[in-house]
């Protein structure tokens, strides 16, 4: 765990920002603030300078400028485990992240934090939506985007929802009272070493000081066998149909179980006024978030479903399961993170409803491997399987199978990068490829 610090401790310090991105550029931001002249240094940088100060490449001399820091405050997708990370720490500089700064000196009786492998977003965004319906104004920032503690942000919020990934939990040396996990699944193996580690990560701020309700998702197999590790207070939260959770407009079960995790949360930071009709009217007007699980337009009878955020198994099975009773032409496939894919093709090979799979490089062999596998298994014949070479193709292929009432779904269980350079850059590519089968 990384030392004790807030951002008041470093005015005067000498201080390295290692990586930039979102994060990384408000934590400059917030140095300049403070009076502090960084040194910037960056794995692969993208620029010369940043606010007038050079930029150097890790490689390139940039870890001996940081190892000469009091204090390197590094970006979150920088791995703790990096060994350039433990040569730092060993010479005595302390490795820290902005958000862990940040929450050292938050009053955090007025902060909620949520992670999960899934629905971290949503359930974040609901929590913002609902207290801003209910006339308390709330800051939605941490992973989602938008960072606390950046100045160019406004700080006049009356509360604070984060979402914090595992990479930004492993940062963090505190919590605050409330905390919330929407679910557990392997992820990012290649950033933690293990599922043990990653497990042991993502749960941390549960058991952080400060820490002392965990509201958690009671149908989550894995979170119930993680119990131990959720602190000292756990409430489980299961579905049910609450009539307010209609008006948010989103699709799937496990959508209904993150607005109710959303509305504990709201219970649990003693904001009064949450009976049903109260949250009706707070739940109007939600905008969904993109690439999670939305419909982004119909040809010919067929939706077409962007769930580009999909990253794993877990998010493309719930994303099947909001279909049911449909026939589903999954998309599934990106760059291999040596997740295990077993748990989805069960669940493909267990759907009654038409299912035709087309899968993308560079695992998707792989994928296809493990659903032929569980289709033998069960004996399903209602599952048809085919690896393509990039979405265009996927698409295209998906569309001449689909009939009027079935669906496209978009949900690779995998990171985009390899063909893409972000989610975003694959749902553009979804959305053109919809495009031009509308207009042929």
């Amino acid at each position: 765990m990384p030392p004790k610090i807030c951002w008041s401790d470093l005015a005067g310090a000498a201080v390295g920002v290692w990586g930039l991105g979102v994060e990384g550029g408000a934590n400059l931001r917030k140095l300049l603030a403070l009076g502090a002249a960084p040194v910037i240094v960056d794995d692969h940088p993208a620029a010369a300078s940043a606010e007038g100060i050079p930029i150097r490449s890790t490689a390139g001399g940039g870890w001996e400028a940081l190892s000469r820091c009091e204090v390197v405050v590094k970006t979150p997708g920088i791995s703790r485990y990096r060994p350039d990370v433990s040569a730092l720490e060993d010479q005595g500089v302390a490795v820290v992240g902005g958000l862990g700064l940040w929450l050292e000196e938050a009053d955090r009786e007025r902060v909620v934090c949520i992670t999960g492998t899934k629905g971290k977003s949503t359930t974040t965004s609901i929590v913002g939506h609902l207290l801003a319906g209910l006339g308390h104004p709330c800051l939605v920032g941490g992973n989602i985007g938008r960072v606390p503690y950046d100045p160019e942000v406004d700080q006049g919020s009356e509360f604070t929802a984060v979402e914090v990934s595992s990479f930004q939990a492993t940062d963090l040396t505190c919590a605050p009272p409330v905390v919330a996990v929407t679910s557990l699944h392997p992820d990012h193996l290649d950033w933690h070493g293990s599922v043990e580690r990653y497990y042991a990560d993502k749960l941390s701020l549960c058991t952080r000081p400060g820490a002392s309700l965990t509201i958690a998702n009671g149908t989550s197999p894995e979170l119930r066998r993680e119990a131990a590790q959720l602190g000292p207070q756990v409430e489980w939260v299961n579905d049910a149909p609450d009539r307010w959770v209609g008006a948010l407009g989103l699709l799937g079960s496990h959508n209904r179980i993150n607005a109710r995790i959303a509305r504990a949360c709201l219970a649990a930071l003693g904001v009064p006024g949450l009976d049903d009709d109260a949250l009706l009217r707070a739940a109007r007007g939600f905008v969904p978030l993109d690439s999670r699980l939305r419909e982004i337009g119909t040809v010919g009878g067929v939706s077409f479903v962007d769930d580009s955020l999909s990253t794993n198994a877990l998010a493309s099975m719930a994303a099947l399961d909001a279909f049911q009773g449909r026939p589903v032409a999954l998309v599934v496939g990106g760059a291999d993170r040596g997740i295990d894919y077993a748990p989805l093709a069960e669940r493909i090979a267990a759907r009654p409803d038409p299912t035709y799979v087309v899968t993308l490089p560079a695992n998707g062999p792989r994928i296809r491997v493990a659903i032929e596998e569980a289709v033998e298994r069960v004996g399903s014949d209602a599952t048809e399987i085919h690896d393509t070479g990039d979405l265009d193709t996927a698409v295209a292929k998906a569309y001449a199978w689909a009939t009027p009432g079935a669906v496209i779904l978009l949900s690779p269980g995998a990171a985009s990068f390899g063909q893409f350079r972000n989610y975003k850059e694959r749902a553009e590519a979804f959305r053109r490829a919809m495009e031009r089968l509308a207009a042929s």
